[in-house]
């Protein structure tokens, strides 16, 4: 089976002219007697086209890897990352003798003593999984998401296949080795696996709408967790215009401009004060509701791809966006060294030269030309000589605010994201670094302290009391004289905490 579906991929490939983007370069031109063999076929097409349409032409799982593929655009050729990001999933649905298998399988019981009615016609169907309408027993309206029947096996093989490809791209070409494909073949095979099991769906759902429980800008389904399992998701059927349809949202009376405001404080709101964002935010994921509750607010789905981001990464990001702002360069080139993130020995002078020749012709534009995204990819290529080694959360971080702002400037071209991002970012750092920022980390450790309080003195104390690794007299004297001074700094410090941590608890 494997060597077929093996004969099928070399097939695509030769027809689509895969063998000649790979053996395009220079140092592989004897192989070029290819292309005399091969006669017949029409390469007119761009190579970033054909190799989409091979993709396509190969199947779900591979349509999927040229999705994730996509998001890499710190080693992607910016044409073929581009195509790869039009990649859609248009996968027909399984039988429904298929679907009442598993459903039936995963609860042990009939449909039909499960759920109140199931509407056995998908309403979606991707690459890994499709969704069912159904009630509940008492009447709650759901989307059930099940996982395709026998997807793990199709993937298993697949990924055995795709990890030989990229071992054999890496021994013949150096620049195939430069953009590591085993790694990330790996870091594709990662992210398949983690949806393949639908209560870590399930779980980025219920994290998301706990976060933005009542909030102004984002409806998240919630969960019904009785009725989820790995190969079954229930959530709440939710309702509304895909952000794409700009007719149909107009003629709802949705207000286009501020639509475009409140995604980009969306976006913004995820990143910066939870470090938990929705990765996979394209048209087909994104709805506007527009019932009178709700109307204008935005509609979240499909929560497989969820990014997360360390309290040094959100600094790390504040910081070079700000100095995006201000063209202070030095600054962005600071804050890799400070972020660890390069060599400590890198000069900085020399990587904030890097960064002015990218970024500097970029301002040549008006602001609301700039892509705050591209500016982000830019930056990471302008690292890579300095051996940066990008985070994947960043990466991943900057795909989806590519989307957020192709959706933006969808429905507002006049959209000028440095302003509206701007003042946010702004009142983020503040927050960080002024005196809110100490109470609130204050207020943090408080339980550690009050835990730590009763222990401290003698633990000081006993440090203090310790004797010096010398025998020398004269440090035995400067010990006995430093130990008192130390007593009473001792006793001052312990004084402090406690003023501390009275001041907090103290009622309001």
């Amino acid at each position: 089976m494997r060597v077929l579906r093996l004969i099928r991929i070399a097939l695509v490939s030769m027809r689509f002219g895969l063998d000649d983007i790979v053996l395009s370069h220079e140092r592989l031109a004897g192989v070029r007697w290819v292309n005399r063999i091969l006669f017949w076929r029409d390469l007119r097409q761009p190579r970033a086209v054909r190799l989409r349409l091979a993709l396509e032409a190969l199947g779900p799982i591979f349509v999927k890897f040229g999705q994730v593929l996509s998001t890499r655009r710190d080693i992607l050729p910016t044409d073929i990352a581009d195509e790869l990001a039009l990649l859609q999933d248009r996968v027909p649905p399984f039988p429904a003798e298929q679907v009442i298998e598993i459903l039936e399988r995963a609860y042990r019981k009939p449909v039909g003593a499960v759920f109140a009615s199931f509407d056995i016609t998908p309403i979606a169907s991707a690459s890994v999984a499709q969704v069912h309408f159904a009630e509940l027993p008492d009447g709650t309206k759901v989307a059930v998401k099940i996982l395709r029947p026998e997807i793990e096996s199709v993937i298993a093989n697949d990924l055995a296949l795709l990890q030989t490809a990229a071992t054999a791209l890496e021994r013949v070409s150096a620049d195939a080795r430069r953009l590591r494909p085993r790694d990330v073949v790996a870091e594709f095979e990662k992210s398949l696996k983690d949806e393949l099991d639908l209560t870590r769906e399930a779980a980025n759902c219920s994290q998301l709408g706990r976060n933005f429980r009542n909030s102004r800008l984002l409806l998240v389904p919630a969960v019904y967790w009785d009725w989820c399992s790995e190969q079954v998701m229930v959530m709440e059927r939710m309702s509304g215009i895909p952000v794409s349809h700009i007719d149909r949202l107009v003629a709802a009376g949705i207000d286009l401009k501020r639509l475009a405001r409140t995604g980009v404080e969306l976006f913004f709101t995820q990143v910066f004060r939870d470090g938990f964002f929705h990765a996979d935010m394209h048209p087909g994921n994104i709805f506007v509701a527009v019932d009178a509750p709700h109307h204008g607010k935005w509609v979240g789905l499909d929560f497989g791809i969820v990014g997360t981001l360390s309290d040094s990464d959100k600094s790390y990001l504040a910081q070079n966006f700000i100095a995006f702002f201000r063209r202070d360069y030095q600054r962005v080139a600071t804050a890799h060294v400070e972020s660890g993130w390069v060599p400590p020995d890198t000069r900085v002078d020399e990587l904030e030269k890097e960064v002015r020749v990218v970024l500097e012709p970029i301002f040549a534009r008006p602001l609301s030309q700039i892509s705050l995204g591209r500016v982000l990819m830019q930056l990471f290529r302008a690292s890579r000589r300095f051996n940066v080694e990008i985070q994947p959360q960043l990466v991943l971080l900057q795909k989806t605010l590519l989307n957020v702002e192709g959706l933006g400037r969808q429905l507002d071209p006049d959209l000028d994201l440095w302003t509206t991002a701007k003042p946010y970012l702004e009142r983020w750092m503040d927050e960080q670094i002024g005196p809110r920022a100490l109470q609130r980390r204050l207020l943090a450790e408080a339980p550690y302290l009050v835990a730590a309080l009763p222990e401290l003195p003698r633990l000081i104390h006993r440090r203090l009391l310790a004797p010096p690794a010398a025998s020398d007299t004269a440090l035995l004297e400067l010990a006995a004289a430093q130990r008192t001074r130390n007593r009473w700094l001792t006793a001052v410090a312990v004084l402090l905490v406690i003023v501390i941590v009275l001041l907090l608890y103290r009622p309001t």
